[in-house]
């Protein structure tokens, strides 16, 4: 049984910027440390990404990913849920943006885990806020 983690930050940049680095999922491996690589499965009618394998590295959390991407929000809202993995048995994510001025963007990262092996969940959790924490960092340190 897995726990959603979940951060906030304000990040020194429009809103639409911030939407675009995260709207580019492609683009992930050149500012997220994280992903290594992003392979595009599938694109919708407006070029958005829909599915995409990603190859992890976010310490104890390593594996190769396919993301379903659900843009049914946007553009407040960017979520995602895992269609299969190696290790894997969960990865549900979401971003939240919210402009709080026309120079900076609150920015929202919920993530929920859960793996075939037998780690404690405390383990889990741990692993789950540093990725945030690390995304957030990341995303803040790109757009700057």
């Amino acid at each position: 049984m897995s726990q959603k983690s979940t951060s906030t930050v304000v990040i020194d940049a429009p809103l639409a910027d911030v939407q675009a680095a995260l709207f580019s999922i492609e683009s992930y491996p050149e500012w997220l440390s994280s992903i290594k690589k992003v392979d595009v499965i599938e694109r919708d009618g407006q070029n958005r990404v829909t599915k995409a394998k990603l190859s992890i590295d976010a310490g104890m959390m390593k594996d190769r990913v396919v993301l379903d991407y659900d843009w049914s929000a946007e553009p407040a809202i960017l979520s995602f849920t895992m269609d299969e993995a190696d290790l894997l048995t969960q990865m549900d994510g979401t971003y939240t943006l919210k402009a709080i001025d026309a120079d900076s963007t609150q920015v929202t990262y919920e993530l929920e885990v859960a793996v075939s092996l037998p780690v404690p969940a405390m383990m889990i959790t741990k692993a789950q806020q540093q990725t945030i924490d690390a995304a957030l960092k990341e995303l803040g340190e790109h757009l700057a």
